[in-house]
């Protein structure tokens, strides 16, 4: 999961800015992964994220999650879709997916509500659409949200039901307090921290004591 690059204009203030865009997306990651997964007592998942703080200032800063899927081998996963034949392992598979996608939607909105928030706007579902997401460093999560669609859903008229579906999901989510309480506080500690890798252990740590505080 790694926000695609969109530099705001070059100056300090600006610089600052783009790290507070980075940081909100991926802490929105982090915490579906975390807290939405568990809350769907679905099986937990490994992931780190990595953080690169070497010229900042110039832009060459990122975070990104690695890991975090449910799915991670999709040639597979359509492999193991055509053979069960259960209708409880197909639901399964089908939960695990979901998931998945939503948890890649969950980060470019994330961004999207610190944005409106910071600049005193309304954020609803219809102003700010699948597409939009693009605008908030989204379009390599939409792009592999896609491609989960389309190996496990065949028409296109489906598919574009199912995102819709899965996307109210993710927003739901975000508008949720504890979920956004979580998400801020997520976000801060990832601007404050030093580390390069944060592991999996300690996120999870770190995520646990924002939940219940």
């Amino acid at each position: 999961m790694k926000r695609t690059n969109h530099s705001l204009p070059n100056s300090p203030s600006c610089a600052k800015e783009l790290l507070k865009h980075i940081v909100y997306h991926e802490a929105g990651h982090v915490v579906a992964i975390y807290l939405r997964n568990h809350q769907q007592k679905l099986p937990p998942v490994f992931f780190e994220i990595m953080i690169n703080r070497q010229q900042q200032n110039h832009h060459s800063y990122f975070a990104q999650v690695l890991g975090g899927r449910l799915i991670d081998n999709l040639p597979v996963a359509e492999i193991e879709n055509n053979q069960l034949g259960s209708f409880e392992e197909q639901q399964s598979l089908q939960k695990a997916y979901e998931a998945d996608i939503i948890n890649l939607l969950i980060g470019p909105l994330a961004e999207a509500k610190y944005v409106a928030l910071r600049d005193d706007e309304i954020l609803n579902s219809h102003l700010i659409n699948i597409v939009a997401l693009k605008n908030y460093g989204g379009h390599s999560d939409i792009e592999q949200a896609s491609r989960y669609l389309e190996y496990f859903i065949p028409s296109p008229a489906e598919r574009e039901l199912k995102i819709n579906e899965l996307y109210i999901k993710a927003f739901r989510f975000i508008e949720q307090r504890n979920n956004w309480k979580c998400i801020q506080s997520f976000a801060e500690y990832l601007l404050k921290s030093e580390q390069t890798i944060i592991s999996c252990d300690q996120a999870s740590d770190i995520l646990e004591y924002f939940c219940v505080n």
